[in-house]
């Protein structure tokens, strides 16, 4: 009777040896199939409140402006020197004087056509808005670029919200977003506020640098105040949470349904090494009585 020692199924197992690698391969397709899903979903929702075409936002004539328009200038430059000098000032813009400074200045030309402020009262402000989003998902056509894209949508509607100050930029918490005829998903203004409508000014020395001095962003007695006190040390009123709350929740999403999945995975992978295990101790087994 042969000695040579009896070998597991364990030993070869080919299932075995690959059940890292199936599990990481099943929890990645899982990824980028629920990914795609999601995405395509959110599209989707996007679409019942948005249009194909942009609504047309009026932007100011600056034709026969120009006494308005010094005054603006004299009060924007006023205000930038005293900020110079570290002394306490306050700069308030109506809501016509926004518009104006919007449709003047090559700075903001890129609010043009797409934000327009309606009015500022009870401590809000409500801006008319035509803003372009990305849509679903697509193979490119004959003559475009790439070989995925989408078609743009437009959210055009009414938008009310308050500013507030982050880090030295000044941030638009959104409130309210009014589409005619059509409701605006209530995650989809949770995952846009708040906006960070300025953040392409931080490393521009002249809005930048007056962004990162003022102490205080206010909607008071219909106009948009910015203020800054000397010796006082600016205090957000909009944390870095309350931004990324958004990208937190997607993040957290994710990993649950990911989690799950991988759950399930070894689960069954589990079941079926055990189940094989088991096959093989049977099998061991007949092969010592067949020997005996």
């Amino acid at each position: 009777m042969s000695n040579s020692p009896q070998k597991t199924v364990g030993d070869k197992s080919p299932f075995a040896g690959c059940a890292i690698f199936i599990t990481a391969f099943a929890v990645l397709a899982f990824l980028v199939i629920f990914s795609i899903s999601v995405l395509f979903r959110q599209a989707g929702e996007i679409e019942k409140f948005t249009d194909i075409a942009p609504a047309k936002i009026h932007v100011d004539s600056l034709d026969q402006q120009e006494p308005a328009l010094n005054q603006l200038a004299e009060k924007l430059e006023n205000f930038r020197l005293s900020l110079e000098k570290n002394e306490s000032t306050e700069l308030s813009l109506s809501a016509e004087e926004i518009n104006q400074a919007i449709a003047a200045y090559e700075a903001l030309k890129d609010f043009r056509g797409t934000l327009r402020v309606r009015s500022i009262q009870d401590g809000k402000i409500q801006i008319d808005i035509s803003f372009p989003l990305n849509g679903k998902p697509r193979f490119t056509k004959e003559g475009e670029n790439g070989w995925v894209t989408s078609d743009t949508r437009y959210l055009n509607g009414l938008l009310t919200g308050e500013f507030g100050l982050l880090d030295g930029e000044i941030v638009l918490s959104i409130q309210e977003i009014q589409v005619p005829h059509k409701t605006v998903a209530p995650p989809f203004i949770q995952q846009m506020s708040p906006y960070r409508f300025a953040e392409r000014y931080i490393e521009d020395p002249i809005i930048g640098g007056i962004m990162k001095k003022l102490t205080s962003v206010e909607l008071k007695e219909g106009a948009l105040r910015l203020k800054k006190t000397a010796g006082e040390v600016p205090k957000d009123t909009i944390t870095v949470k309350q931004v990324d709350a958004a990208s937190e929740r997607l993040f957290t999403f994710f990993a649950i349904a990911a989690s799950l999945f991988l759950l399930f995975v070894a689960t069954v992978i589990f079941l079926a090494l055990r189940l094989k295990k088991k096959r093989g101790e049977v099998i061991e087994t007949k092969s010592h009585e067949g020997n005996g």
